[in-house]
């Protein structure tokens, strides 16, 4: 029956259908703009790998550095302790030589 003489159901349902495929596209237009803007957002906050890289080394050095420190200053005070004892033991012996130096003229 598509004459000139359209049941009035007929052109409802029809114009429904094209108000239906209008929003559709409408819909799919705004959701891919949302998406390009999502994305765009998030690809511009995104650092370059030589930016990466100098970020990873400023943070790397510093880190090195301290765990340097505290690597030496771990070996430093036992050192230090060794070195005391040694010098002890050092005069005691410059002193039991003069002993024995003594006892033996």
């Amino acid at each position: 029956m598509s004459g000139l003489f359209e049941p009035p159901a007929t052109v409802s349902i029809k114009l429904w259908a094209k108000e239906i495929a209008m929003k559709k596209s409408r819909c799919s237009v705004l959701f891919g703009a949302g998406l390009l803007a999502v994305v765009g957002l998030f690809g511009c906050n995104q650092e370059t790998p030589i930016e990466k890289t100098k970020a990873a080394a400023a943070s790397g050095n510093a880190a090195t550095q301290a765990a340097g420190q505290a690597a030496v200053d771990a070996i430093k005070t036992p050192m230090d302790k060794a070195r005391q004892t040694e010098s002890v033991l050092e005069q005691s012996a410059e002193q039991t030589a003069a002993k024995i130096k003594e006892a033996t003229q």
